[in-house]
């Protein structure tokens, strides 16, 4: 499996740096033994000398005849430029198990940044080659004293960094339905405006998998941004805890371990769904001011998630079904979404017109037909119900699938696909 070595220039003396920076390297080409096979990164202080007449990159690359790639130097603008910089590279080969040579200061910094930038859909190992290396004669002071951040400000910088990042593409566009009352907030998120790079989920992926390569900080940086174009402050924002059943958290309780329905009553947070193909639903009873979202898949549709929310606003903060209104968000269409036939026959069930062709192998099925069919024999009124549409364009209910420059879709993108959410607060 491809593997690449990043080495570690960083955390060393200020006073003769370019002596300290050189040891680094004479030491990493001696245990190599000139002949690494696989891509090396350096990554140095922005304040270093290379590049300069003083250590030009030149000198640096006389260091590594035996070896069969060039090395490459990051020296970027901080060690976050220099990190992203390099997750940029490796995802461009698609390589995933990385080699950090450093110090034990150094790996301390090094594993913040693993944590924020990526994730279990990597391999590292730490090697530590530059602990005894230290120059006689620079002061004690000076020593493993660099631009480097600490531990507790690597957060900080790297949040700095990804705040100053263009948005990958277009801008932010956020969906809204006129039939939800003024009294709350809410919005169905688009891929756009975003700053993910990563194909599938570029650009406004909104939720961190660990199997996937778009990790916590890019995740969190897009939920900033699309937080101060809706109007909300991200660190309000609780999106469910999927497992495509029909569990209900009502917010205040124990929460369970999973669960695609929440429902509260609380003014001071923001509750989401996500989407990518499956339904964000968003309920709002403007009578109690009562709220609730859940995710809706085609599992979860015949488990019953909608109504099962409807319920938790109903026995928990006495609503009333006629007073809900729900708002079904993007997802995919009978146009892209098929079942094998013995789950297609369960939708059937509900309603014939839930299922297209139900003698072929493979009937296309209509997850929101059936949503609307149910809520509806639950006592929401067929005028509360509406599905999201696109402003100034056709009557047709998007679809997921369908529409690549504005969703992100699991059927069309397959495993490493981005997610959309809906979400939903009440106004103070």
């Amino acid at each position: 499996m491809a593997a690449v070595t990043l080495v570690d220039l960083t955390n060393i003396c200020s006073s003769e740096s370019d002596i300290c920076v050189k040891n680094r390297i004479r030491t990493f080409c001696a245990v190599t033994e000139n002949g690494s096979q696989e891509p090396v990164y350096f990554v140095a202080d922005p304040g270093s000398s290379f590049g300069t007449i003083r250590f030009p990159r030149s000198s640096l690359l006389e260091m590594f005849v035996g070896f069969s790639n060039s090395p490459q130097i990051l020296c970027k603008s901080s060690l976050s430029a220099s990190l992203y910089s390099f997750k940029q590279a490796i995802d461009e080969s698609d390589i995933s198990n990385v080699r950090i040579v450093t110090s034990s200061r150094g790996r301390g910094v090094f594993q913040v940044y693993q944590e924020l930038l990526f994730t279990s859909a990597y391999s590292f190992e730490y090697c530590i080659m530059f602990d005894n290396l230290s120059c006689d004669s620079c002061p004690p002071g000076d020593r493993a004293n660099s631009s480097t951040p600490a531990e507790g400000d690597a957060r900080l910088e790297l949040s700095a960094f990804l705040q100053r990042l263009p948005a990958v593409k277009g801008d932010i566009t956020v969906l809204r339905s006129a039939a939800i009352s003024d009294c709350f907030g809410h919005g169905f998120s688009t891929r756009t405006g975003g700053i993910s790079y990563i194909s599938t989920m570029s650009s406004m992926n909104l939720f961190c998998n660990p199997r996937r390569k778009d990790p916590r900080a890019v995740v969190d940086e897009n939920r900033r941004r699309l937080g101060l174009q809706a109007g909300f402050h991200s660190r309000q924002l609780n999106l469910i805890k999927c497992n495509h059943a029909s569990d209900v958290w009502v917010m205040g309780k124990p929460a369970p371990d999973s669960y695609d329905g929440l429902v509260t009553n609380q003014s001071d947070v923001v509750i989401a769904a996500p989407g990518a193909d499956c339904m964000p639903l968003l309920f709002t009873d403007p009578v109690s001011k009562v709220i609730g979202v859940a995710h809706a898949g085609w599992k979860g549709t015949l488990m019953g998630i909608a109504m099962a929310t409807v319920k938790a606003m109903v026995s928990e903060f006495g609503s009333r079904p006629a007073d809900i209104v729900v708002v079904i968000g993007p997802s995919v269409g009978p146009c892209c979404f098929t079942l094998e036939q013995d789950s297609a026959r369960e939708f059937h069930s509900i309603h014939p017109d839930c299922v297209q062709n139900m003698e072929s192998s493979e009937p296309s099925v209509d997850i929101r037909v059936a949503t609307r069919v149910l809520l509806e024999r639950g006592g929401i009124k067929p005028e509360h119900i509406e599905n999201i549409r696109i402003p100034n364009q056709t009557d047709s209910i998007p679809c997921t699938s369908c529409s690549p420059e504005l969703f992100f879709s699991h059927r069309r993108d397959g495993l490493n696909f981005g997610t959309q959410i809906g979400f939903l607060w009440i106004k103070p």
